[in-house]
């Protein structure tokens, strides 16, 4: 048994497809098969079922791959522990962030990154919190910057701020000689969301229980709620007069490519939705002074108030 083949079934699980496994572990698809194969011969049991149409793990293969994964993490501990004499802001770090937060964090904070750290290279990924919960788990991410709330067992949060939630609507739109938007009002006119599968789409849901109704009711959500893929998507859609869209505040200054009748904003009555941007990392994870030095560098950006 190697943590290769680990990683092969590891890899398999998530994918649940030979090729895409492969290239996610950077061998051949033969190259994978045998080694998930091998593995299985020398536990004499069934980790996948395998069919012409799909792969699935089996009761048994479950818990396997649980284990798998603890070893993987426990490795990659040895070689960060082996690290820790070397200087900590010297090797590479890997963060990830979601969807919603990347795009308008990532130009502000790389530059005072540099400046904190400028021999610390970043490796950065934009994904969705399920996916960089997994990936920081079994120590393919370092850090990950997400959304409260998140809860993880061993997996150190901390917030960094807060931000508040804007709509965002044509220039041309009613909404725009009011002062003030009531959070329920989003159910009452065409609304522009993000897919599932985005913790912001469940966080604008929950801020609106009329839209929460409306979910419920597939054919009235169709006639009303567009759903996109991104948040700049749904700025481009409501530019072109499809609807209204909530934003968080960090993403409203950038629109500056549109001219400023085209789009407006306006905040919410309070108690205004928003959310809270945290920093998660595991307990385990050695390199603490880079995990500060990217806290710090987030900490310089010009965002909203910092916890």
């Amino acid at each position: 048994m190697t943590l290769t083949e680990l990683k092969y079934i590891v890899a398999l699980a998530q994918e649940c497809h030979f090729g895409k496994a492969a290239e996610r572990c950077f061998v051949s698809q033969p190259t994978l098969s045998v080694g998930v194969k091998k593995l299985e011969d020398e536990l004499g049991v069934a980790i996948f079922e395998r069919s012409k149409s799909a792969v699935r793990v089996t009761p048994l293969g479950h818990k396997v791959i649980e284990q798998a994964q603890k070893v993987l993490e426990e490795a990659s501990g040895i070689k960060a522990i082996a690290s820790e004499g070397k200087d900590q802001l010297s090797t590479p770090l890997r963060i990830g962030t979601i969807y919603t937060i990347g795009p308008y964090l990532l130009p502000h904070m790389i530059p005072q990154l540099r400046n904190i750290a400028p021999e610390m290279p970043l490796y950065v990924e934009e994904n969705f919190t399920h996916v960089l919960r997994q990936r920081l788990r079994i120590g393919e991410l370092d850090a990950i910057i997400i959304a409260l709330p998140f809860t993880e067992a061993d997996v150190v949060t901390k917030p960094l701020y807060d931000e508040d939630f804007r709509v965002l609507m044509p220039g041309n739109h009613p909404w725009t000689k009011r002062e003030q938007i009531p959070v329920n009002d989003l159910a009452s006119t065409d609304l522009l969301l993000l897919g599932e599968g985005h913790c912001f789409r469940d966080q604008v849901l929950e801020a609106c229980p009329a839209l929460s109704k409306k979910e419920s009711n597939k054919e009235q959500i169709h006639q009303t709620t567009i759903e996109a893929t991104s948040l700049e998507t749904m700025r481009h859609m409501v530019a072109s007069g499809m609807g209204v869209t909530v934003l968080p505040q960090s993403a409203i200054g950038s629109d500056n490519h549109y001219s400023k009748d085209l789009l407006a904003t306006r905040p919410f009555e309070q108690p205004a939705p928003g959310r809270t941007v945290a920093l998660a990392w595991r307990a385990s994870f050695p390199r603490l002074k880079a995990i500060d030095a990217l806290e710090k560098a987030i900490r310089q950006c010009p965002l909203t108030p910092f916890k």
